[in-house]
């Protein structure tokens, strides 16, 4: 595909597959395929490792994490289970909104937590709504400990971000979907390598080995679960679409 933007004559073109397309460069359509391109090369840039939550590193595009925040704020659920912890910016992210709003706790998962980030995750002071849990998130018995750290009728959100081979994403949310309530969620974070094939960090088989994927798949399994992207509670604009790392992500239970 071949993009050409001309500011001064205001358009886009789009050269794909033989066929030729020009907009208005200041349109929804226009945004959403600009927005497509920046997504891929920031990703390759890892624009998404420059980002810090109160001192801790993040690895995660801003709008995700602003996208989550309104999911949370609405669901206020009592447990949030995130499987991948690194340096733990994320678990001290959901932390700081269950602070704010005065309700639920976070249980992280990771195959190793290492010491210098877990001293400094347990050194935090947000760190005590986290709990961490050691080992591979579909282990069967981290999957019953976690199990065992949810209480009966709590609200329940999960949010798979560790290993996002399709095998081990399917794995996961067979493990822990049936924790998630009614009208919460399940999120298989990172799909976004379905369009990452042809960039330089990226792998050909990623086309088909990868969490979008694995959250379609799994749907078509459980018709409990719907594929379900969240309203935006907020919008004055046309635009219509997330600018994500987390395409087909959200599952959310009937």
């Amino acid at each position: 595909m071949k993009l050409t933007l001309d500011t001064k004559t205001k358009t886009l073109t789009v050269d794909e597959a033989g066929q030729t397309q020009t907009m208005e460069l200041y349109s929804k359509n226009a945004f959403e395929m600009i927005s497509r391109q920046w997504v891929r090369v920031g990703w390759n840039q890892k624009y998404q490792y420059t980002f810090s939550w109160m001192g801790r590193p993040v690895i995660q595009l801003p709008e995700d994490l602003v996208r989550m925040q309104e999911v949370i704020y609405q669901t206020k659920p009592d447990v949030i289970i995130e499987t991948g912890v690194a340096h733990g910016g994320s678990l001290i992210f959901y932390s700081s909104l269950c602070k704010a709003m005065e309700k639920g706790r976070v249980i992280g998962i990771d195959i190793e937590i290492r010491a210098h980030n877990r001293a400094a995750i347990e050194g935090h002071p947000l760190s005590d709504r986290i709990t961490l849990v050691e080992g591979s998130s579909t282990a069967p018995d981290v999957v019953t400990q976690v199990k065992s750290l949810v209480k009966s009728g709590e609200t329940v959100l999960v949010i798979l971000d560790s290993n996002h081979s399709y095998a081990h994403v399917t794995d996961e949310l067979e493990a822990y979907a049936e924790l998630v309530t009614p009208g919460s969620y399940i999120v298989a974070t990172d799909g976004i390598m379905h369009d990452l094939t042809d960039v330089p960090r990226g792998q050909p088989e990623w086309a088909s080995d990868n969490p979008t994927r694995a959250a379609r798949d799994f749907a078509a399994r459980h018709t409990e679960f719907v594929l379900e992207r969240p309203g935006w509670p907020f919008n004055e604009s046309e635009l219509e679409h997330n600018v994500t790392h987390w395409p087909g992500a959200w599952l959310k239970r009937r």
